[in-house]
């Protein structure tokens, strides 16, 4: 019985819930069609050279930053203060629906005694800055350049929330969609960037 199509539908489905990025399917996919002798067309980000995983309590390494709704940077820029990265993409249902409680909790009183910065996996800028410009987004975003900032963040499921200290070491990695704004992430947060420690389970 043949195979039933990928559709946008069905890929929605099985990413519904912590989604992988689809560039990892896509470099499956090539490996399967390559055995066959069959060519694939991928963006040229596919068949770059992965990066290492920086696991907690590890340093990031500085990578380029390429800007979406503001100027480009590079990630040592950030050093110094304490750092939310969010890793997202325009395709991913849940990364959406948590992107507005890290733009409320980016404006809270007082504001976070943290920066926050967005980072895209998608493929292309166009329909990440699509998304932005819907979104009337406020934070800074960027996007990943040749899969360094998705392989060195470990982003193989996204939404990937990723907590660093001020010396740039990654404090914890938050997989899944969470209400940022809410009490228990509030608490996290505040466990985390106040004791400047690692948390590996909660």
């Amino acid at each position: 019985m043949p195979m039933s199509p990928l559709t946008p539908a069905t890929l929605c489905a099985r990413w519904s819930a912590g989604a992988p990025d689809p560039r990892a399917t896509r470099r499956a996919l090539m490996v399967l069609l390559g055995a066959g002798g069959l060519a694939l067309a991928t963006p040229s980000s596919a068949t770059a050279q992965e990066v290492p995983e920086v696991p907690i309590g590890g340093l990031l390494r500085d990578a380029p930053l390429q800007g979406l709704n503001g100027p480009s940077r590079r990630l040592a820029q950030f050093r110094g203060r304490p750092l939310l990265i969010n890793v997202w993409a325009s395709w991913c249902g849940p990364c959406i629906e948590e992107m507005a409680s890290i733009e409320r909790l980016a404006w809270t009183e007082g504001r976070p005694p943290f920066a926050m910065i967005g980072v895209s996996t998608d493929d292309y800028p166009e329909p990440a800055r699509a998304f932005l410009r819907r979104s009337n987004a406020t934070i800074s975003h960027f996007i990943d350049h040749a899969l360094q900032i998705e392989n060195m963040l470990g982003a193989k499921k996204i939404p990937l929330t990723v907590l660093v200290g001020a010396d740039g070491r990654v404090l914890d990695k938050i997989y899944g969609a969470r209400e940022w704004d809410g009490t228990e992430s509030l608490q996290l947060l505040a466990r985390v960037y106040g004791r400047g420690r690692t948390v590996a389970d909660r």
